[in-house]
Order: structure tokens, then C-alpha cells, then sequence
């Protein structure tokens, strides 16, 4: 008798999914409230706006899903976006380590790469930070000296490179690739309908902490507006 041969697929039998949406119930419900405590200390920023869009936020359904719209200000959103990006690279994580061979010993070439590193200034920080740029945006006329990017870069570029792959290696791993992105959208979808069941007690949290801020800063911008300069001043 001819045995099939393994496909990996996506895994989606009822106890295995039943499984699958509790751990990520209880893991969003678990980022949800790390953000919950963090968001009382957020402030808006004071210095001068990036020009490029962050990646991670713009457009990211995860914020659609817990109701944090454009109006709410970039470094609220991050905070909960990478936190709930975290739970889905993790669930990824797991499923190649036990299904994707091929992808999983490219990651630890990888891992073993980076780790070979001198310097890592991407690595370690809070969720409020990560997938940001490292140097603020440059000031026309006034360069850098140096840039933590850069630094970043000379010490990467010290460490060899992976070994090359054969055309038929590279073909599997475009397989196992494309299941890795099937099972990391599947993850997101769940995810997103886990959120739902949080937006209330999220937008609450926003009322309370961040629109009265931003409402202070607005009508500290109107009273400067309406008297650009100071009456008791003779020069003025």
C-alpha cells in the first residue's frame, strides 16, 4: 500500500482549534491588560513627527479590530499592536518548529547569525518601542555623526553570511513559507475576533487616559492661537 506523502497544511481539526483559539483567548486577553496598566503613563510626544509611516500600524487590522482608529495617536496604537503581533509570530513559531523542518533550520541559522552579533540595539525593548526606527529623522542641513542604524549595520556586516541554498532547497522553502504566511493569517484572523470581545474596555481606557490629554494640548494650541503675543509685554 502507497503511504501519502506529508503535507503539513494548516491544522485545523475541531480539538486542535478548539485548543488553539483558548491559548490565544487567554493570550490576548493577557496583552490587553499589560496594555491596560501601561496606557495611565503614556504622554503624548513633544518632539518633532516622523515623516515615514510605521509599518506595523498603518492599516493594521488588529487596531480595526480592538477599535483604535486614526484619530488615536500612533505611540497608543504601537503599544498594543506589537504586543498582539508578539502572540502571533509566537504561534507561528511553534507550528514551523513542528512541521516546516526546512524553515525552521533557516531560522536557526539566522538566530545563530544575529547571536553572533556584537551589537543589538533592536533587541530587548519594551513592546511601546519594538519595530520602530533606532535614530530619530534627520535635521536638513545638521547630519548625524554617527547612527545607531549604522552601527547596527557595521557589526552585522562582520558576521558571514548563510551558506547559498540549491534551486530545489529554495522551492521547499517557498512551500513551507507560503504554509508559514497561510497559518500566520489564520492566527491573525482569530486573533482580530478575540479583540472584538476587548474593544469596549479598550476605547474606555482611551477616554479615560489619552483624549483628555489630547484635548489639554488642543486647547493649550487655541489659547497660543488666540494671543500670539504677550499683552503685558510694551515691546509687543
Amino acid at each position: 500500500m502507497n503511504e501519502t506523502p506529508h503535507n503539513p497544511g494548516i491544522p485545523g481539526g475541531n480539538g486542535y482549534r478548539g485548543t488553539v483559539e483558548r491559548s490565544l483567548e487567554t493570550q490576548v486577553s493577557q496583552a490587553v491588560d499589560a496594555w491596560l496598566a501601561w496606557l495611565p503613563r503614556w504622554e503624548p510626544a513633544t518632539h518633532r513627527g516622523r515623516v515615514a509611516p510605521c509599518r506595523r500600524c498603518l492599516g493594521s487590522p488588529v487596531l480595526s479590530a480592538a477599535g483604535l482608529g486614526a484619530d488615536v495617536p500612533h505611540g497608543v496604537q504601537h503599544g498594543l499592536s506589537t504586543r498582539i503581533k508578539t502572540i502571533v509570530d509566537h504561534s507561528v513559531a511553534d507550528y514551523t518548529a513542528l512541521n516546516l523542518p526546512m524553515l525552521q533550520a533557516e531560522l536557526d541559522h539566522q538566530a545563530a547569525r544575529n547571536r553572533a552579533r556584537s551589537y543589538r540595539p533592536a533587541e530587548g525593548l519594551d513592546p511601546e518601542f519594538e519595530g520602530l526606527p533606532l535614530d530619530p529623522e534627520p535635521i536638513p542641513g545638521a547630519p548625524f555623526l554617527f547612527t545607531v542604524a549604522g552601527l547596527a549595520q557595521e557589526a552585522d556586516a562582520d558576521v558571514p553570511a548563510l551558506p547559498p541554498l540549491t534551486e530545489e532547497a529554495k522551492a521547499a522553502l517557498r512551500q513551507e513559507v507560503g504554509l508559514a504566511d497561510d497559518y500566520a493569517n489564520m492566527v491573525g484572523r482569530e486573533v482580530c475576533t478575540v479583540l472584538l470581545h476587548h474593544r469596549l474596555r479598550i476605547q474606555s481606557a482611551v477616554g479615560e487616559y489619552v483624549e483628555p490629554q489630547i484635548e489639554a494640548m488642543l486647547e493649550e494650541l487655541s489659547r497660543s492661537l488666540d494671543v500670539p503675543f504677550d499683552p503685558s509685554d510694551p515691546a509687543s
